[in-house]
């Protein structure tokens, strides 16, 4: 903004002729004055969609604005990811391994270390450099200029994302240490997430006393059904008495909680998926707070801090999602992650104290809607005069608008269809019937027993590894074409579905693991400050801007 002062106290003396007769003039002149921009923050708030590239982003714009009943037409149609755009700035992000030695494509653990820490970092390591050096994150630097800190994610707090901010350890799997560090080290004041497992003594399916313990603090069943521990240890009860957290493990706990440090875990493992979510949430009977909610509690709280705070909120279950090759369920999640940001920009929108990041780790399953060869369109009659006496028909079926609420009406998830045959014949005896049966339960789209007989084929397991946590199995699921891609074992059946639906959805997957395609960006605050998201650039720099603006030196 441009400043016009009139300096009408400026004069101009003129001295006119040679006597003693001074003539002054008062001018009038116009001083552009530039304000000094603002490029620091009070508050930062990072969103990491999981695996949210653009081509995600694209189904949740699509089903929003196009779908013929989409949940947002009393909405104008407009995600709220959009008007953090419109009132913000955008750009673009790469995100692959930095450095020297860095690679091609990123994991979660990797891409969320550089994004907390701002420097090149190594595959599935978390909060370490890539030499495997402890490196102060954004989280823990903010904590020790006297910041608030929080984490939020529908996955588990000891996932590679929020793992990333506030733990050092050499490998992602470490989830029992995880969890240990996170609150032992008193740098998050805030935990929202799924996860119980691995906070809970390893003998929680059979200590009775133990688990009179868990229930006596309000837990339900379902959040300490069993421990992923190899220890006694109790972290629940040693965050709450040696740590001073308070603790939650429903809604309503959560909501009646008032304290400035908060460990809130509401499900044994991950967090309710977005299918799930939006049926409880349709007939009012959530339990678990949905990543909205969470992300509102976490901002109450933090947002009391007089010196401000750092928040990473997750929304985790995209990528999870596209790993399977399930598109229904990707756009619930997507439905899901953008409710948070909608929480996020109702509380930000009026404020310039605070910088808003909303982006990716990586986009997963190269997904993206496609036209085909199948259920070609009949021919019409326009009424336009270029048409000059032609049909209107298209070589190619270019996807019908229907299929946005096809997608959204879907019932269960691919893991729920697997659990179909889990429970009845198993994997290596299940029939293409007894599969069709199974999709068929959840999905709107339909398969017959011949299309659902390549979900059910298996092969013999050419890239064995002993001891490997996916790939020593002998027998795997039989993808034939770009196999080397799909390496989560029996998991594989999803994207086996994921293949038998999609000519029926118009969509195509690449792979079942993770793309190095560049993530968008949405930078919302101080226009000093998010000017500089506006462009191509890798997420170190994001790192490293985000610490600029909040801690700057």
């Amino acid at each position: 903004m441009k400043l016009n002062i009139v300096a009408a106290a400026i004069g101009v003396t003129l001295l006119a002729g040679c006597n003693d007769d001074t003539n002054t003039v008062i001018e009038t002149v116009e001083v552009i004055v530039e304000p000094t921009p603002v490029t620091s923050v009070k508050n930062v708030i990072l969103m990491i969609g999981d695996g949210m590239g653009a081509q995600q982003v694209g189904l949740l714009e699509e089903y929003a604005r196009r779908a013929p009943n989409s949940i947002y037409n009393e909405q104008g149609n407009t995600t709220a990811l959009t008007k953090l755009g419109m009132a913000g700035d955008l750009g673009l992000s790469l995100n692959a391994p930095a450095g020297a030695n860095g690679s091609l494509v990123v994991d979660s653990a990797c891409s969320a270390t550089q994004l907390a820490t701002g420097m090149a970092a190594g595959s599935e390591m978390i909060g370490l450099d890539d030499q495997g050096n402890i490196v102060a994150t954004i989280l823990e630097k903010a904590k020790a200029a006297g910041k608030a800190t929080g984490l939020v994610s529908d996955t588990r707090i000891t996932h590679a994302t929020p793992a990333a901010f506030a733990s050092h350890q050499p490998h992602r799997s470490l989830e029992a240490e995880i969890a240990a560090e996170l609150i032992s080290s008193g740098n998050v004041d805030v935990m929202l997430s799924g996860g119980a497992r691995v906070f809970l003594p390893s003998d929680i399916k059979d200590n009775a006393a133990q688990q009179a313990l868990m229930a006596e603090l309000g837990a339900p069943s379902s959040v300490y059904k069993k421990s992923k521990r190899k220890d006694e240890r109790n972290l629940f009860i040693e965050a709450r008495d040696d740590h001073g957290y308070s603790l939650a493990f429903d809604g309503e706990q959560l909501d009646k909680l008032e304290s400035d440090k908060v460990l809130g875990l509401f499900a044994n493992s991950g967090m309710d998926d977005g299918i799930a979510y939006s049926a409880c949430k349709a007939d009012d009977s959530c339990t678990q707070p949905s990543l909205a909610e969470m992300t509102q509690k976490a901002l109450d709280i933090l947002s009391a801090d007089p010196d401000g705070f750092f928040l990473m909120i997750e929304g985790g279950q995209i990528d999870w999602a596209g790993h399977d090759n399930d598109a229904g369920w990707m756009l619930h999640e997507l439905l899901k992650f953008d409710e948070a940001v909608a929480a996020v920009y109702e509380w930000v929108k009026e404020r310039d104290d605070t910088l808003v990041v909303v982006t990716a780790d990586h986009e997963t399953g190269s997904f993206g809607f496609s036209y085909s060869r199948n259920d070609l369109p009949e021919a019409q009659q326009l009424s336009g005069d270029g048409m000059q006496g032609r049909d209107y028909k298209p070589n190619f079926n270019f996807g019908a608008l229907t299929i946005l609420d096809r997608l959204y009406a879907q019932t269960g998830t691919f893991p729920d269809m697997r659990a179909e045959i889990e429970a009845g014949s198993g994997y290596e005896n299940a029939t293409g019937a007894e599969w069709a049966e199974a999709v068929n339960k959840y999905s709107d789209f339909k398969l017959n027993e011949n299309e659902a007989a390549s979900i059910a084929e298996r092969e013999i397991n050419d890239y064995y590894v002993e001891g490997h946590s996916y790939l020593s199995a002998t027998e795997f699921p039989k993808i034939n074409d770009f196999k080397e891609f799909y390496v989560y074992g029996d998991e594989i059946h999803s994207d086996l579905i994921g293949r038998a639906l999609a000519k029926y959805q118009n969509v195509v997957w690449g792979t079942g693991t993770h793309t190095a395609a560049p993530v968008p960006v949405y930078a919302f605050g101080p226009k000093g400050v998010t000017s500089g998201f506006s462009q191509m650039q890798h997420h170190v720099d994001l790192g490293q801007k985000m610490m600029a603006a909040l801690l700057p030196e």
